[in-house]
């Protein structure tokens, strides 16, 4: 069974640090992107960070600078390191799997793709910003 488990949220204050993680297992295929997703209430999921399978990594413009996405090297478990946190921050946050893309967007990159093409979602972990 696919299982996609976040840890690391929390409450920190303005200029905090956290570091999210994502444990990933039973992946049936190669995950094409890895990505942190957030949602804050009354507002719309949003991307924050993906990372390809090279290691090539997209950010949401205000995550530049201050959020850094990592993977475990031959794994797909995967890490957002955040820095500087920030009010606006404050959302739930979720790690998702792109497994299923179709055949002629497999070359596409991570950023800004459909969210249906990630088949495999976390719960989420929450994360409070505050000041």
């Amino acid at each position: 069974q696919v299982r996609l488990v976040e840890s690391g949220g929390g409450s920190v204050q303005v200029g905090g640090s956290l570091r999210l993680s994502c444990a990933v297992s039973g992946l049936p295929n190669k995950a094409y992107c890895m990505t942190w997703f957030r949602q804050a209430p009354g507002k719309e999921r949003e991307e924050v960070a993906s990372i390809d399978l090279g290691g090539y990594r997209t950010y949401e413009e205000s995550a530049k600078g201050r959020f850094t996405i990592s993977k475990d090297n031959g794994k797909n478990d995967m890490y957002l390191e955040m820095n500087n946190l920030k009010p606006e921050d404050s959302a739930m946050y979720y790690c998702a799997a792109d497994t299923r893309r179709p055949v002629s967007q497999r070359a596409a990159r991570c950023g800004g793709i459909a969210q249906g093409w990630f088949d495999y979602w976390g719960m989420g972990t929450q994360v409070t910003v505050s000041s």
